[in-house]
């Protein structure tokens, strides 16, 4: 499924598919057009990307094909073992946890798993947890401290699970425990937005030590299309909401809600899902490892002082006196 500002791309990739399939046919060499149109094709997706607005970037995030945490499981750790079950409840599926190995060290893995199909992503709920979910987590940071693990979580969803049961179990304390919990561990912890980040859904597993997000990905305290109805009535003003909610990778790098930008290859990641899991397996890798040293006290100084300085207030002259 193309989104709309790609036809382009997707014509020109089609004309050169052509374009080998009649030389091939016709035992004829074309290799210097074909290759005029292949730089051609770069030259599109990169002036196309570079340029695309918040609201495309946002479709860019949800886009089908993009690597999901179960791609990253499987291929940028090693060794993952799924561990099940909140303890209380019941287990869900919208979050995977377990332990995994990453560059020879052992890790705790907490993600939110979209699914890969239409039956998948009702399996998983879209990736919005159920109260049971963050129970799980929460067992998860547990664990990380009793074994002296690092966390590494991966963050794709567009909010917490807003239904009526998942209310009736207690969803916003049990997003506040998480946040509380995660705030207090006394191991680093590394955060990556893989697609989006919706809401306290997303921040009941991102307080960490460090937080980077995918170029394309997005994470804001409220989806556009929700923040559209609210506060203009209208889910299609969400074109409008998303660039007043500033929620692009690069617009939250400058006011330090995430720490690095992980590029994707033109085109995004879900035109070239094996470029960018081994992309951001190797910032894994990288940030991990400068996350090595230090004691248990610093880890969670650091990571308080870190989402505490947040959101400062300044005055602006449009406000008055």
């Amino acid at each position: 499924m193309a989104l709309e500002f790609e036809r382009p791309i997707l014509d020109l990739e089609g004309k050169i598919r052509d374009m080998r399939a009649y030389a091939e046919e016709q035992e004829i060499d074309l290799g210097e057009e074909i290759a005029l149109l292949e730089a051609r094709l770069e030259r599109l997706k990169t002036s196309t990307f570079e340029g695309l607005t918040r609201w495309q970037r946002v479709q860019v995030a949800r886009a089908p094909g993009r690597p999901t945490a179960f791609d990253y499981l499987e291929h940028a750790f090693e060794g993952f073992e799924e561990l099940h079950g909140d303890r209380t409840l019941g287990d869900d599926p919208a979050l995977v946890t377990g332990l995994a190995q990453l560059d020879g060290r052992s890790v705790v893995v907490v993600a939110q798993q979209k699914g890969r199909d239409t039956k998948e992503n009702i399996h998983r709920n879209f990736g919005m947890s159920h109260p049971s979910g963050y129970r799980k987590a929460m067992r998860m940071f547990d664990l990380a401290d009793r074994f002296r693990l690092p966390v590494v979580t991966l963050i794709d969803t567009p909010g917490a699970y807003p239904g009526i049961a998942a209310e009736e179990q207690g969803q916003a304390w049990v997003i506040a425990a998480s946040i509380r919990r995660m705030s207090r561990l006394r191991v680093p912890a590394l955060s990556v937005v893989i697609g989006e980040g919706g809401s306290g859904g997303a921040l009941a597993i991102g307080v960490a030590n460090r937080v980077a997000i995918l170029e394309n990905a997005t994470y804001s305290v409220i989806s556009p299309e929700s923040c559209a109805a609210i506060l203009w009535r209208d889910a299609t003003e969400a074109p409008r909401a998303a660039e007043a909610l500033r929620l692009t990778a690069h617009d939250l790098q400058e006011v330090g809600v995430v720490d690095r930008v992980i590029a994707e290859p033109p085109g995004g990641a879900h035109r070239a899902p094996g470029q960018t899991i081994r992309e951001v397996a190797r910032v894994l890798r990288e940030e991990i490892a400068a996350l090595r040293d230090g004691d248990p006290d610093a880890w969670t100084s650091q990571r308080r002082a870190r989402f505490r300085a947040l959101g400062r207030v300044t005055d602006h002259p449009a406000l008055g006196a």
